[in-house]
């Protein structure tokens, strides 16, 4: 998909509720984070205009709780449990995801389009 410049990004906003597995005294998520506003943006694979220091998940593992809460690699993370995540740093980001003594993680997810939603819906 182009962007043509001034003309709207279709983006849907997604929530996403990860039940963390508990594994001895480590809480899993099942994903990883790329991006931040420390973080080089030409370096991140997804940012679409390499100027995005936005988070975004770059991994999500088979059969983990993200993979099975709906995550997928490239969402764009905007919100963890109400806190704003379009303007941290990649530690922040991290330490938001894994607080201590919090099994539930509710995600608010931007996908660049429902379209490839549910191409990649109908591959799985």
């Amino acid at each position: 998909m182009s962007f043509i410049p001034g003309q709207p990004v279709t983006a849907v906003v997604q929530r996403i509720e990860i039940h963390k597995l508990r594994d001895g005294d480590n809480l899993i998520l099942g994903f990883s984070i790329g991006g931040g506003i420390d973080q080089d943006p030409s370096q991140n694979p997804f940012s679409e205009d390499k100027t995005d220091k936005g988070i975004y998940v770059t991994r999500v593992s088979k059969g983990g709780p993200a993979e099975v809460a709906g995550l997928r690699m490239g969402d764009k993370i905007m919100q963890v449990n109400g806190w704003d995540m379009t303007m941290v740093t990649h530690d922040q980001a991290r330490k938001k995801l894994t607080k201590k003594g919090e099994d539930v993680v509710r995600l608010l997810v931007t996908r660049k389009s429902l379209e490839n939603a549910v191409r990649q819906s109908m591959m799985h």
